[in-house]
């Protein structure tokens, strides 16, 4: 059995049978224990595909690599029998023609023909390397902060609205020295030192956890948090294999 995931846009697949294992994944997280004869007994009865990519969203591919894919190996212990498949692609896509069931989607939701299930939340930060910062000093305050360089997004624009006090109610919009349409570009080029970047959690956990990147201005941001959730359509109804996969996430992602 394939389970294929796209984040950001889907498109919907008719579900195939398994309801036993529906009721299960729901009502009963134990349910992922791969010894369960339970599920090995449903689990032939769900062969279709499940499918989810990766696209429409600059943090997107990110989120596939920084929280997704360091998943895998233990949802396949769990549950050996699904196929995954991982689709990334920047760009917005059609969620019906690219037939994918289910998608995560970063930030707010503004279309009412989804329903969306949180999964968890990532603060963002203001960040620079060591390196950097040995170089070229830490800004004092925000003001400070004409005086570098900071590393933004091609778009959209929206991006470049850091959570730093001193702008407007929603935040301070900089003019990036350098742009890039991906987010892990960005978070490179802060990593080699180039300059300083405002990215999500999710992305730069590990790398503030080793020292790479260094958190400035810090009594100075906003806790500002993007919502993450999987989106589907409102008229799908999610076949067990679904489920079973949105549980796991949501219990491996929720804040402890």
């Amino acid at each position: 059995m394939r389970l294929a995931w796209c984040l950001w846009t889907f498109g919907g697949r008719p579900g195939c049978g398994g309801a036993t294992l529906a009721e299960k994944a729901v009502l009963a997280p134990k349910i992922l224990a791969p010894e369960s004869t339970i599920m090995e007994s449903t689990l032939d009865e769900l062969q279709a595909l499940v499918a989810v990519a990766d696209a429409g969203s600059i943090a997107a591919t990110p989120f596939m690599l920084h929280a997704i894919a360091p998943l895998v190996p233990e949802f396949r212990r769990a549950w050996p029998r699904i196929e995954l498949e991982l689709d990334t692609d920047e760009l917005n896509i059609d969620l019906l023609e690219r037939r994918t069931d289910v998608a995560i989607r970063i930030g707010a939701l503004r279309d009412s023909s989804l329903h969306a299930r949180p999964l968890c939340t990532s603060k963002i930060r203001v960040l620079a390397s060591p390196a950097y910062i040995a170089a070229h000093g830490q800004p004092k305050n925000v003001a400070a902060l004409a005086g570098h360089t900071l590393l933004g997004f091609t778009q959209p624009e929206s991006l470049n609205r850091w959570p730093l006090r001193g702008g407007d109610a929603d935040g301070l919009v900089i003019t990036p020295s350098l742009r890039a349409s991906s987010g892990e570009t960005l978070r490179r080029l802060a990593l080699e030192g180039v300059g300083i970047v405002c990215l999500s959690d999710f992305m730069t956990a590990g790398d503030r956890a080793e020292g790479a990147l260094v958190q400035v201005l810090a009594r100075e941001t906003v806790d500002v948090r993007q919502p993450i959730q999987a989106v589907y359509y409102r008229n799908t109804q999610l076949a067990g294999r679904i489920r079973c996969f949105l549980d796991f996430l949501q219990q491996r992602m929720s804040p402890k």
